[in-house]
């Protein structure tokens, strides 16, 4: 019977699905039926997703749901007695894809009254209330509330479901997730696994519903276990082992923990057999050194050495990776040796690699590197004709919430990088060693007795070379105020100007 004539006899009009609901809502709307004189309902149907054979995709064989109140519709008696012959029938509907997007996805949202309202929300647009579907409406403002509901409700199912592999001698499917969603998402979701998946089978089972993919066809079927105790997984061991070593106790924090995963999602996650343990230990000490000996503290590479090359005598390092002259290799990500021509006639020392550096292997890439281009463009010197290197080869930094913040490196580990930047220099021999900052000037001078204040614009011989002393990129970068800013990197400007000019004076001459 149809939407329009079901009302005039006073029965429910009964939906179950959107498309239902939208070919009703067409009739009722072009009959005119206000919402108020709209009673709407459910028929008992045994699956939300009533479906096909497993496998086959095949119809279903289903009984009309039995409703004592609608009888048969070819019983002439239940016909309405005062039917218009010839009632004007309003033209059809015409709905903008924005919000009909808005309500078959409001569609899913689990609340008693969803038909009705959304039936309410497409007559108050018909009349002309286009501000129902603004936020500022309150109508509106409910039907953005279910929206975003159902596409938390799927972000959640996405990123919560786990899968768990059957033995591949009891056939399809291979993989099985119980899942106990608050709406009904299930097909939305489905369709997100089949792009995911590829042609492995799998099945998601929840308490209203099961979908199946065989690899080539999804087919929907009533729920086949009860909860996630009835999916065993022999494999699940590997992910729990993985979950324990990527859990840092340095970062944890269990109210945001609580706020991005609820109670109820954590009964089905397989990890949640042994978070409490871990939460527990971090409580009792294990957030004091965070990952600091399973992961921040590097066991570093066995090195195969030929036995003429153990002796005393011979054991400094010949590669830069294998140097392990101080502790800052076993922090660090790699070492980071120096890059520019092999003649050089300018070399840049820099205090030690970046974040950045440290992670690509190449000195000066990150934001001081872009600030020491626009130096070297503004002194009109070639970048690619400098030399540039770090007093120290590796990345000394400690944990700052998520970032590793650079730590300025002790007097040890700079006379143990020595090693590397007397290599360096023997190498290049450049005219001109320009010292960014205390810590490299300091290094190349081999004294802590002298001050950046001190030696700024004032160039100096030692040991065959000039050596020019400026600011470090990073001092400009972080100097507070724009005129201090301007200031230093004008200090740089004329501090690489000098060391280009240097390249016409003597250096083999007694240092001052």
């Amino acid at each position: 019977m149809a939407a329009d004539a079901l009302v005039r006899t006073g029965q429910p009009v009964q939906v179950e699905t959107f498309a239902e609901w939208r070919e009703a809502a067409r009739e009722l709307l072009v009959h005119g039926i206000p919402p108020d004189q709209v009673t709407w309902g459910a028929p008992h149907m045994g699956d939300l997703l009533a479906g096909g054979d497993l496998f086959t995709g095949a119809p279903a064989a289903a009984e009309a749901p039995h409703n004592p109140s609608i009888p048969p519709p070819d019983e002439p008696k239940n016909e309405p007695e005062n039917e218009p012959e010839n009632e004007p029938l309003r033209p059809a509907p015409h709905i903008p894809r924005s919000l009909m997007e808005m309500l078959q996805s409001a569609a899913c949202c689990r609340v008693p009254d969803r038909w009705a309202f959304l039936y309410r929300v497409i007559w108050r647009w018909q009349q002309g209330e286009h501000d129902v579907q603004s936020p500022a409406d309150e109508d509106g403002a409910r039907l953005n509330a279910m929206v975003k509901a159902v596409r938390r409700e799927e972000h959640d199912m996405h990123a919560y479901i786990r899968f768990r592999e059957r033995p591949e001698e009891a056939g399809p499917p291979r993989f099985v997730a119980w899942y106990e969603p608050r709406h009904d998402v299930l097909p939305q979701v489905a369709e997100h696994f089949v792009s995911r998946m590829g042609k492995v089978s799998w099945m998601i089972a929840t308490p209203e519903a099961s979908v199946l993919w065989d690899g080539h066809t999804l087919h929907n079927t009533g729920p086949l276990v009860r909860d996630a105790a009835d999916l065993e997984d022999t494999g699940e061991a590997l992910w729990l082992t993985y979950y324990r070593s990527v859990f840092n106790p340095a970062r944890l924090n269990t109210n945001v923990m609580h706020q991005h995963i609820q109670s109820d999602r954590w009964k089905n996650l397989p990890e949640a057999k042994i978070v409490p343990h871990m939460v527990s230990e971090a409580a009792l000490g294990a957030r004091k050194v965070g990952q600091y000996e399973a992961v921040g503290q590097r066991k570093g590479t066995t090195i195969p050495i030929a036995p003429e090359d153990a002796q005393p005598e011979r054991q400094q390092p010949s590669k830069l990776d294998e140097c392990r002259r101080c502790e800052l290799w076993q922090f660090a990500t790699q070492a980071v040796g120096g890059e520019g021509p092999r003649r050089a006639k300018i070399m840049f020392v820099g205090e030690q690699p970046g974040d950045q550096e440290d992670l690509a292997g190449q000195p000066f890439v990150g934001p001081a590197g872009k600030l020491l281009d626009r130096v070297c463009e503004a002194a009109g010197v070639d970048r690619d004709t400098i030399y540039v290197t770090n007093a120290v080869k590796h990345f000394k930094w400690e944990p700052r919430g998520k970032r590793r913040l650079h730590k300025t490196p002790a007097q040890r580990e700079i006379e143990a990088c020595h090693y590397w930047l007397d290599k360096e220099l023997a190498s290049v021999r450049p005219t001109v060693i320009v010292a960014l900052g205390a810590t490299a000037l300091k290094s190349v001078l081999r004294t802590a007795n002298v001050t950046l204040k001190n030696s700024l614009g004032k160039p100096l011989r030692h040991e065959g070379h000039w050596v020019v002393t400026t600011y470090h990129p990073s001092y400009v970068l972080r100097v507070p105020g724009e005129d201090a800013k301007r200031e230093a990197f004008n200090t740089m400007v004329e501090g690489l100007k000098l060391a280009h000019e240097l390249l016409d004076r003597p250096v083999d001459v007694p240092d001052a």
